[in-house]
């Protein structure tokens, strides 16, 4: 049975168990849309394990429909998504159809010139998760921006996002970019890849504001106040619903002491740290694919388990907060690249300060409701509001 109907569940959102049955149709599978676009092009594809078309890769696919595919572009994690987070990665070729594979997290993040140079059009087709510091959004960033510089058409095959029905968090500021932040967005930013594409254009991100020749395939059947289950993990250490739920909230740990159960059976759903003042819980990181190297591997963590949460919440500080105190406002809770996943400078000063979440999230009001405007303007699918 074609993958569209297989493991994908749409809940409305406002009417818990309700499920949509029209199904999702992402835009790999709309070829009669994009067929002419690529007919006669050597194709570039930025893709990974997620590129997905009915029921294969979208490589093997396309191979099936003839089409000139000359060159492969793998974000973080890699082509087959089991390489560790941050983990740089080598050139290589794809053992199956022989084709060269160019890394974009390795020696470097933006394709060069000469590797574009046998390129006539690039694909993009990543499952993404609408968190701003999730990296496939920095990689899509970087290819746009070459394909600007070398006057190379792209093409967005887009997919329903996980966390589409609702915009949160701080808004990055210009001082806090890099590679897990590279636009003025909030930590859930409410889009698609291919309506962020085209406000990445739009808005005139790119270096030296010159657009990229963008087309976005839709999916079909999708609206934003729909809840999506992912058919294929997206990475590693996202190894079910829960966990992508979950991340937006608890990756802001990654900018702390404390581990976030890399190493473990349930990453992103647990928080703990080698001090039993932490909390009851305990959990023990081990060396594993995806995560080779864990923060603690071999001690025994004690902290918090969100594995049976009644209601998963929308983006949160609360259990920062919380842990911060627990800790004794340690000084060393907090690293420096806390505030690259939160995108500014004050949020750490501000749970420093003893502020309540209510009170930070009020901070945020003002440049949430910017953003929200500017976003109306690239929307492809009815909104959640």
């Amino acid at each position: 049975m074609k993958e569209r109907f297989c493991l994908i569940f749409i809940f409305l959102f406002f009417f818990t168990g309700s499920v949509w049955t029209q199904p999702i149709i992402v835009g790999a599978e709309r070829a009669e849309l994009y067929q002419d676009l690529i007919r006669n092009k050597r194709i570039g594809l930025v893709v990974n394990h997620t590129s997905r078309a009915f029921d294969g890769h979208l490589v093997d696919y396309l191979i099936s429909r003839d089409v000139n595919i000359v060159k492969i572009f793998a974000p973080e994690h890699g082509f087959r998504g089991v390489e560790d987070a941050g983990k740089h990665i080598q050139d290589t070729r794809d053992e199956r159809t022989g084709i060269p594979i160019i890394s974009l997290y390795g020696s470097n993040r933006k394709p060069e010139r000469e590797q574009l140079r046998d390129v006539d059009l690039v694909i993009f087709d990543i499952q993404d998760v609408g968190v701003r510091f999730y990296t496939y959004i920095s990689t899509m960033h970087y290819m746009m921006e070459a394909c600007a510089e070398n006057n190379i058409e792209m093409i967005v095959f887009d997919r329903p996002n996980p966390n589409g029905d609702y915009v949160s968090g701080p808004v990055l500021r210009e001082g806090n970019k890099s590679f897990v932040g590279m636009h003025p967005i909030p930590v859930v930013h409410g889009m698609t890849v291919g309506e962020l594409a085209k406000m990445i254009n739009g808005e005139k991100w790119l270096a030296g504001e010159q657009p990229c020749r963008l087309h976005v395939i839709t999916v079909e059947n999708y609206q934003h106040q729909y809840r999506y289950s992912l058919p294929v993990n997206p990475s590693p250490n996202l190894p079910n619903d829960l966990s992508i739920r979950l991340y937006p909230s608890l990756c802001l740990f990654e900018g702390t002491m404390m581990s976030v159960g890399r190493g473990t059976d349930f990453p992103f759903q647990v928080v703990g740290f080698p001090d039993r003042s932490l909390g009851n819980f305990e959990f023990t990181p081990k060396g594993k694919s995806g995560a080779a190297n864990p923060k603690y591997e071999g001690q025994k963590c004690y902290g918090k388990d969100f594995r049976k949460l009644e209601r998963v919440p929308q983006f949160t500080i609360r259990y920062v907060i919380e842990l911060y105190n627990r800790s004794g406002r340690d000084e060393n809770f907090f690293t420096p690249y806390f505030n690259n996943l939160a995108g500014n400078d004050e949020l750490v000063e501000q749970i420093k300060a003893g502020l309540t979440e209510e009170e930070i999230r009020i901070s945020w009001i003002e440049e949430l409701n910017r953003y929200k405007n500017i976003r109306k303007k690239y929307l492809l699918y009815p909104d959640f509001e």
